[in-house]
This record gives structure tokens, C-alpha cells and sequence, in this order.
């Protein structure tokens, strides 16, 4: 595949004008389509910052950048998505053929200042853990937004799926088998070639996961295709449902259960499967069969909080 940064440099006349033109040509570096959309609301915030400061958005200057990631910083924005931010920034730059701000030293001594001041630690959301999408889930009714929000909370937690995962399913990609099924992922964050992952998820006998699916595929008419899909207002299914729908119907169903929806987000499904394993007493190796976890120190972090008061030191004392 073609990596981004060696694209040949466009001749002059086709040149963009201003970040977001440059922004529009980023579908060939590569990037996952959520790293795209992200990368393009970037760096369009950022041609608007600079045409109301009078400033070049493209090329822009390293001061411009750094003053740009100090204007994040005072609108409370977090440090990943400073980061973000200038990356998207460097990365539309370098594809038609400008200096990115990777070298930058004043660019860097900015990003480094905005760590030190504000912490890069992330804004965790709670899992959703086996407990707490039972209630979830009670809270679902029998209409067809009822079924569909079932299946989709029991199938999201039961696969440790990421949001773009579990709405990027088809009909065609679950294969039942006794007990359960085998479910083919066809693209992933983790996959960005689209070889496929498969793994088996249980139908259990508490959540039950794929009778869920079973039901709101029949009640929707759902054959083939997309599993999870919009609903109107006239009761007809739709087309697929969207990322941020997802995580609506998670912080929904979180509201209902008396839950705070605040604490909760779509990745809440993958990271209570992942929370209630380690609760369970597996491995990491164990739940990385189902979340994928290339790199294992990220899932023991899970695994390392879940059992912070297991075996605690001061058990025999305190």
C-alpha cells in the first residue's frame, strides 16, 4: 500500500490553497476511515482558526501551530486531541509536499508544555461490566427499537466489539455453531489491510447475546446485510446505524438502568467484557481471544484495575 508521506509532491496549479482543500486528499494516506473523518474535522477547525487570525493555514508557520495548540489548551480540550489535532495538521502538509511539524521545535516544546500542564491521562468511561448491562438491558422493551437495542448492547459487550466493529456487522458474518457462533470482523482498527479476525462469541445462559440478534433480525425483516440499522418514525427499518448512534443507545440504556450517563460510551461495551473477565479471574491472554489486544500491556492495564483490591497487601491487616 502507498504510504502517505512518499505521495508524489502534485504540480503547482493543483495545489490546495488552505488546510481543508489539502484535507480532502488525505483518503489516500492510508488512514481508517474514523482517523479520516477525525483527521478532516481537524484540520477544517483549523483553516477556520486561522483565517479569522489573518494567518497561512497552508503553509502554515511552526508559531501558528504552536499558538494554535495553546488556544486548544484554553478551551479545555484534552491532550489527545491537541495531539490529534497537529498531527492531522503535519500529516495534510507533508501530502502535497510542505515541511510537517514532527522536526518543529517549537511546535514540539508546545505539545510538551500542553502534556505538562493539563496530563495526558485519558478520560476513562466506566465499563459496562456483566452486571451492569444486565440492568441495561432490562430496560429494553419489545418494540423494535427495544430488540434492536438488546442485540446490540449484548452482541457489543459479548465480542468486546469497538463501536465501527459492531456497526460494520453483517448478517452474513456470524455463523452459528453449538453453543454459540463464530463471528468474522472484516476490518478492524488493529486490521486496517481487511485480512479478518474471527472470534467465537458464547450465547451463555444470562445475556444471551445471539438469541437477541436472532429476535431483532426477525422482527426487523433483516436477512442479509447490515445488523444494526436505523428505525423512522413510521416504524420502518432503515439504513445502518452510525458510530455515534451506538454510543447514544449505550448512554440511553445506562440512563433508564439509573445509571449516570455521563460515565458511559460506546466503548463501554468492549471495555466491561474485558473488566468482567478479569473480574472472572482470566488472563489476558484468555480475553484477548475476543477483544484482539495486539498489545498485551494496553489489556493488562484492564485486567491490573479490575483487580486492584483482589489480593490487596493490606487484606491480612487492615
Amino acid at each position: 500500500m502507498t504510504n502517505a508521506l512518499s505521495l508524489p509532491d502534485p504540480a503547482p496549479e493543483t495545489l490546495p490553497v488552505n488546510i481543508s482543500q489539502a484535507a480532502d486528499m488525505l483518503a489516500a494516506a492510508a488512514l481508517s476511515p474514523a482517523t479520516l473523518r477525525a483527521y478532516r474535522t481537524s484540520c477544517a477547525a483549523f483553516s477556520r482558526w486561522c483565517s479569522a487570525q489573518g494567518v497561512s493555514s497552508l503553509p502554515a508557520r511552526p508559531e501558528t501551530v504552536a499558538a494554535y495548540v495553546s488556544m486548544l489548551m484554553q478551551q479545555g480540550k484534552r491532550a489527545a486531541t491537541i495531539s490529534r489535532a497537529v498531527a492531522a495538521i503535519s500529516c495534510a502538509h507533508e501530502l502535497v509536499g510542505h515541511d510537517g511539524f514532527g522536526r518543529s521545535r517549537k511546535v514540539k516544546d508546545a505539545l510538551k508544555g500542553m502534556r505538562r500542564i493539563i496530563g495526558t491521562a485519558p478520560d476513562k468511561k466506566a465499563p459496562a461490566t456483566a452486571d451492569r448491562l444486565a440492568l441495561m438491558l432490562a430496560t429494553c422493551g419489545d418494540d423494535l427499537a427495544g430488540l434492536r437495542n438488546r442485540a446490540l448492547l449484548a452482541l457489543g459487550f459479548a465480542g468486546a466489539f469497538r463501536r465501527s466493529e459492531l456497526m460494520a456487522l453483517a448478517v452474513e458474518d456470524i455463523q452459528p455453531v453449538d453453543g454459540g457462533a463464530i463471528v468474522t470482523i472484516r476490518r478492524s482498527k488493529t486490521d486496517q489491510e481487511g485480512a479478518g479476525q474471527t472470534i467465537g462469541i458464547l450465547n451463555g445462559s444470562r445475556l444471551r447475546p445471539l438469541d437477541a440478534v436472532t429476535a431483532w433480525c426477525e422482527a426487523a425483516g433483516i436477512t442479509s446485510g447490515p445488523i444494526f440499522r436505523s428505525i423512522n418514525k413510521g416504524g420502518a427499518v432503515g439504513v445502518s446505524l452510525s458510530d455515534r448512534a451506538a454510543a447514544d443507545i449505550v448512554k440511553d440504556a445506562a440512563r433508564q438502568a439509573g445509571l449516570d450517563p455521563s460515565d458511559f460510551s460506546g466503548h463501554s461495551l468492549r471495555s466491561g467484557f474485558i473488566t468482567s473477565g478479569a473480574e472472572a479471574g482470566h488472563d489476558a491472554i484468555r480475553i484477548a481471544e475476543v477483544s484482539r489486544h495486539k498489545n498485551l500491556e494496553v489489556l493488562r492495564g484492564y485486567v491490573s484495575r479490575a483487580n486492584l483490591l483482589k489480593d490487596h497487601a493490606g487484606a491480612s491487616f487492615m
